[in-house]
């Protein structure tokens, strides 16, 4: 470990010399591609050089410790407890920054919400949780713009495909998709009797158009008038439009702008993700079909979590987590939840790398 980070201390200092020269914004694309480098780079580099420093004082701590004067034993026996706490944080932390990063984590969202088991109800559960993502999206100071919606009766939603835009969008997000279930009296039950519904997500890094490539000849492009509220553009211009991805059969509407060349922009966007999403899962089931964990995996069949409303409790399945703030919940407070998901998730990816790390075949150095 300490001859990778002694690696990136190098690399860094490169970095920042290149960068200081007056000539490297000459090539923008080179000094942005630097810029993002060193970035990335900062914090590690400021953990492990925190590190050697603290190592260093625990050193002139044993020293002390050695020594004849009793007070100044008692002070040095404190101080290198402290300094032991902190070191130990340190390499924890230097081991965290370590683990590679999901390269979509940066990445805008395409979010996907449909009703499920449960008639009337699933549709009203549904629309729900497109409010909570909403609500939690307001939070983060990001952005989110419907693509396509649609309504059932009593104010559902059958199903509503969205763009969610924010720093770090998709690393907060990802682990939402999957069957989310909810168990409460539904407002049409007279007798007081609890039903259980469901409703699907699916959250999917946005694409960029050179990561999938589309032929014009594998689309069958369809134009019709939008529905719904709009004004008098509804029912009345062709602006919306369904596309279908003739090799696959997906199909993506979009219907909220008046023009069509938007619509068909965005609904190529999300023709993309899905694309892009079919392929890593594919990937994904080949390489590890036998090893394929809760956490990450996207596999809208699995339940991932439970609303209870009449308990006021909110249960996340794959990590056991149960809270009893299902208000503050569906109003957008998610970190709750999202945050020991994505620290469980970092600590499994952890632990692969140091099964890697350790196995033989990487094991001809010291780390």
């Amino acid at each position: 470990m300490f001859r990778k980070l002694e690696s990136i201390e190098r690399q860094f200092e490169d970095l920042s010399r290149r960068m200081s020269d007056p000539e490297a914004m000459k090539d923008k694309a080179r000094y942005l591609a630097d810029a993002k480098g060193y970035s990335e780079m900062e914090r590690i580099v400021e953990a492990y050089r925190d590190f050697r420093g603290i190592e260093k004082e625990i050193l002139e701590t044993e020293k002390i410790l050695k020594g004849a004067d009793p007070e100044l034993r008692q002070l040095a026996s404190e101080e290198w407890e402290e300094l032991n706490r902190r070191r130990e944080s340190l390499l924890d932390e230097m081991k965290s920054l370590l683990v590679p990063r999901d390269p979509n984590d940066e990445k805008n969202v395409i979010l996907e919400i449909r009703a499920g088991t449960g008639g009337v109800e699933a549709a009203l559960f549904a629309q729900e949780l497109f409010r909570m993502y909403t609500r939690y999206v307001e939070r983060q100071g990001w952005r989110m713009e419907a693509l396509d919606l649609s309504q059932s009766e009593l104010g559902g939603l059958k199903e509503v495909i969205a763009t969610i835009e924010g720093k770090n969008a998709y690393s907060r997000l990802r682990y939402e998709s999957g069957v989310h279930r909810v168990q409460r009296v539904p407002r049409t039950e007279a007798s007081g009797r609890i039903h259980t519904s469901t409703a699907t997500v699916a959250v999917l890094p946005e694409a960029e158009d050179v990561e999938v490539e589309i032929a014009e000849k594998d689309l069958r492009i369809d134009r019709f008038c939008s529905t719904g509220p709009g004004g008098q553009s509804v029912n009345t211009t062709y602006s919306a439009i369904r596309i279908t991805h003739l090799p696959t059969g997906m199909v993506v509407q979009c219907q909220d702008q008046k023009s069509q060349h938007k619509n068909k922009a965005k609904a190529l966007k999300v023709l993309r993700s899905r694309l892009l999403e079919n392929a890593r899962q594919e990937q994904h089931d080949s390489i590890a079909k036998d090893r394929r964990t809760q956490i990450g995996s996207g596999d809208r069949s699995e339940k991932i979590r439970t609303y209870n409303f009449p308990q006021s409790r909110v249960t996340d399945h794959r990590i056991n987590v149960t809270i009893h703030q299902i208000e503050s919940f569906m109003d957008g407070n998610l970190d709750p939840i999202i945050e020991p998901l994505a620290a469980h998730s970092q600590s499994e990816r952890l632990k692969a790398e140091t099964v890697v790390a350790a196995s033989p075949s990487s094991s001809s150095g010291t780390s």
